[in-house]
Order: structure tokens, then C-alpha cells, then sequence
């Protein structure tokens, strides 16, 4: 058998166009120039590397011969070839069309980003609260030390005992089973937030605005509703969970611990969706209730915050807002002005002037 193929002797970059003989012992290579024999190959010496299914022509070997290569693109000489030589029978197996290859190939990337998905939805929802309690406090004084670094606290001892020790109230109401600790930062913007460890940061701008000191138990109820849920951890494990699946994808990485105890990164992290602010806002009026406290505070703040905003953003934001519209959560956490007030007018009096 003689077929036209391509010859490179594993010493230089040249390549031959060879004429390939198989006879009963030997695989005979002539170079189609001069037709010298430029090798000859023991038939139980040769062997193919890869196969016809997945190359378009696959080198065939002479093991223990050197990086000496035979090529054959034509496929039907490659079959002749392995019908002379059956352990050559990689040489012709039909290749995949190219749509069915890249199909299996798309297909299998679907299956691994929907594994990999499904542990990361895992992890967020069952595995991240069991993370060591000492490192989410950890993580937490991180990310609150740089968050807090330039500003000024607040160290009023009377009005931060009061907020205090009602957080802590509602966090073993709710069954949480450590401190929670609550930080007051100087001035602005009216919010405030819950880092992983059970550690609340208020602004003062926020406790100055309330109408009363409902408000204020109303938005401390709703943090611990996202301590009781751990929605900081989650909110973290979810976000960078995605973070490396998109580095996987793209081939590259980066430094996950120095991104990670990035304030600014981790409150993106952070950020809770739609539902987790709804569990946080019916667990917080859930606990106020419970205590026999005033429940309207959450609803009250939303209002005021709606009259100081007509425009609501998350409304005008629809689904790509990260927090429900807010009359929704107006309407949802509406409850009458009864029950015990949070806070005893001298703690509410401590509490407005914990900055002074």
C-alpha cells in the first residue's frame, strides 16, 4: 500500500512528503523526492497518538524511536493503512461532525455550571451558617475596621447600651445564639447594615431623622432579622462563589482573600435580594411582636422615607433592584400603634444624643 503523507524525523523542523508501504513485519517510509527510505518502522513498534474521533489527522509513532512523526490526512488512505495493521485502528475512526463536538462540548459546560451552581446555592443556604462562628467574627471586625477607619464614632455609653441591649433581645428572641454588638457611626447616610459576626452598623444621621424611637427599633429589628437568617455570610459565600465560576470560565484569577476583606467588595457581597429583605422585614415585626414591643416602627420608617423620596428607587428599578418596591414593604410590615415602646424615653433621649 502507498499513500502520500507527511514525514518529519523528530531532528529537524523539515517536513517530507513521504509514500508509506506497509508489508507483513515493517511500516516503510520513502521520501517522494529522491525515493530514499527515510525510515522503517517495526509493525509492532508503531502506534497512533490520539485518534481520528477527536484530530483531524493523528500522528502515528515509533515507540521508543525518538519525536519522529508520521502524518496521513487522507482518509482513506488512513483506513487502508489500519486494515493492514489492526493496532492502527485509531486511524480510522469517523470524526464527529464539528456542531455534534461543539454541542457535546456545550453541553457538558451546561452540566458543570449547573453543579457548580447548585453547591454554590447549597453552600449559601445550609453549609455558610455552619462556617466557625469565630471566623465570621473575624471577617467582620475586618471589614468594620476598614469600613470605619476614617470616620468618627459615636460613644455615648447610656444610649449605646440601650440599643444594645435591645438588639440583643431580639437576637434571643429570634434564637441566635451570640452577642450581637451595634457600632454608631457619625452622620450619614440615614442606614444601616449587619456584617458577618453579628456586628450592626447604624449611622446617626438615621437615629436623628426618626420620628420617634419606634422607627429606630424597627430598623434594628430588621438587622437582626438578617443576623437570625445569616444573610451577611451568604450574601458573601454567593457572591464569591459566582466571582469564581466567572474566573474559572474566563481561564484567569485573582487574589480572592485580598478582594475578599475589601470593604467596599463585601458590602457589594453583601447586598441581600429581594427575598432576604422580606424575611428580614417579617422577622423584625415578627420579634417586636413577640416581645410585646410596638411593631409599627418598620412601616413608619418606610413611609417617611417614601415622603422624603417620592421616586421610589427600587420601584423605578423593577427587577434588576436588589430591595422590594417600597410600598410593598410598607403594606407588608403595616401593623397599629400598640404595644410597649423599645425604648424608655431616657434611653431614647441617650440614644439622640449618643454622638454629643
Amino acid at each position: 500500500m502507498a499513500a502520500a503523507s507527511r514525514y518529519y524525523d523528530g531532528e529537524t523542523a523539515q517536513a517530507y512528503e513521504v509514500a508509506v508501504r506497509a508489508t507483513g513485519g515493517e511500516l516503510i517510509i520513502v521520501n517522494l523526492a529522491d525515493s530514499a527510505i527515510l525510515a522503517r518502522w517495526p509493525i509492532a513498534d508503531v502506534a497512533v497518538l490520539g485518534d481520528a474521533v477527536h484530530e483531524a489527522a493523528p500522528p502515528i509513532v515509533r515507540l521508543g524511536g525518538g519525536e519522529a512523526r508520521l502524518i496521513v490526512e487522507d482518509l482513506d488512505a488512513r483506513s487502508q493503512l489500519a486494515a493492514l495493521v489492526p493496532h492502527l485502528a485509531a486511524l480510522a475512526a469517523e470524526p464527529q461532525p464539528a456542531g455534534l463536538r461543539i454541542a457535546k462540548f456545550g453541553a457538558t459546560v451546561a452540566v458543570l455550571i449547573g453543579l457548580f451552581w447548585g453547591a454554590i446555592e447549597y453552600g449559601t443556604e445550609y453549609a455558610a451558617p455552619w462556617l466557625p462562628y469565630g471566623l465570621q467574627v473575624k471577617l467582620g471586625e475586618t471589614v468594620y475596621d476598614e469600613l470605619v477607619a476614617d470616620k468618627d464614632l459615636c460613644h455615648g455609653q447610656r444610649g449605646l447600651a440601650a440599643i444594645n441591649e435591645l438588639a440583643n433581645e431580639l437576637a434571643r428572641e429570634a434564637g441566635y445564639r451570640h452577642n450581637v454588638t451595634v457600632h454608631i457611626v457619625e452622620g450619614g447616610p440615614v442606614n444601616a447594615f449587619t456584617l458577618p459576626g453579628g456586628i450592626l452598623v447604624f449611622y446617626s444621621d438615621l437615629i436623628e431623622q426618626a420620628a420617634n424611637s419606634s422607627q429606630v427599633a424597627g430598623v434594628l429589628a430588621h438587622e437582626i432579622g438578617h443576623v437570625a437568617h445569616h444573610h451577611p455570610i451568604k450574601g458573601i459565600a454567593r457572591q464569591y462563589g459566582v466571582a469564581l465560576l466567572a474566573r474559572l470560565v474566563s481561564g484567569g484569577y485573582s487574589d480572592f482573600l485580598s478582594t475578599l476583606t475589601s470593604g467596599g467588595n463585601i458590602l457589594l457581597a453583601m447586598r441581600n435580594g429581594r427575598a432576604a429583605e422580606r424575611d428580614a422585614d417579617d422577622t423584625g415585626v415578627t420579634l417586636l411582636e413577640n416581645l410585646g414591643l410596638r411593631a409599627d416602627g418598620i412601616s413608619g420608617f418606610f413611609e417617611q422615607m417614601l415622603e422624603k423620596e417620592p421616586k421610589d428607587p427600587a420601584a423605578a428599578a423593577g427587577i434588576w433592584s436588589s430591595h422590594p418596591p417600597t410600598q410593598q414593604r410598607i403594606d407588608a410590615t403595616r401593623r397599629p400603634p400598640t404595644g410597649i415602646p423599645a425604648f424608655s424615653a431616657g434611653e431614647w433621649k441617650a440614644l439622640r444624643e449618643v454622638c454629643k
